[in-house]
């Protein structure tokens, strides 16, 4: 069954883009080092060693570290954090942090912390994440802490789970994950 969007005519609607008003005031530049370096480096590490290599920086932190601003990266076996600074660039348009801010946080700490059990020459991908937005973030929120743990690192798959927390505890979303663990041949 196809269903086709229907437009009311008369209604106006706001280009996405307005190429003749300068954009004033607010510019982000940031950089980053060639991520095939980062996962050639660490195939031969496990988990463990391979986020040691990040945290004392022999390595550098992977790309989306830059493009979102995450900071304050730790680990232990089985759970991650990593932290995240409110800015305006996270905003969507209703004027709070955009869910796949919060997406990519706990994506990055359910797989981060999978990753952390595994031992070098087996790798992990996301299958799945369910998010559960309980409240919006916003620059006034403050400093705010993804939350990782590994529940269960089998053979094949892998299960997570995640939270956002702020300073005082209060909780922002939940994640639920399962990775696929691949193994070289």
């Amino acid at each position: 069954m196809t269903e086709t969007m229907r437009t009311d005519e008369s209604a106006s609607v706001a280009p996405i883009a307005d190429h003749d008003r300068p954009v004033v005031g607010r510019e982000r530049t940031y950089a980053w080092s060639d991520p095939l370096e980062l996962a050639t480096f660490g195939a031969g590490l496990s988990g463990m060693e391979f986020f040691a290599a990040i945290v004392d920086g022999r390595v550098p932190a992977p790309p989306i570290m830059h493009t979102l601003d995450f900071s304050g990266f730790s680990y232990e076996e089985g759970r991650v954090a990593v932290r995240l600074t409110p800015q305006e660039f996270h905003y969507n348009p209703l004027g709070s942090v955009h869910g796949g801010v919060f997406a990519a946080l706990l994506d990055t700490v359910c797989g981060c912390a999978v990753h952390t059990k595994l031992p070098a020459g087996v790798f992990y991908t996301s299958l799945d994440l369910s998010v559960k937005f309980l409240r919006p973030v916003s620059v006034a929120t403050g400093p705010i802490t993804a939350e990782g743990s590994a529940v269960h690192v089998g053979r094949r798959t892998a299960l997570a789970e995640a939270r956002i927390i702020d300073a005082a505890g209060k909780v922002y979303a939940t994640a639920n994950s399962s990775c696929l663990i691949m193994r070289q041949e």
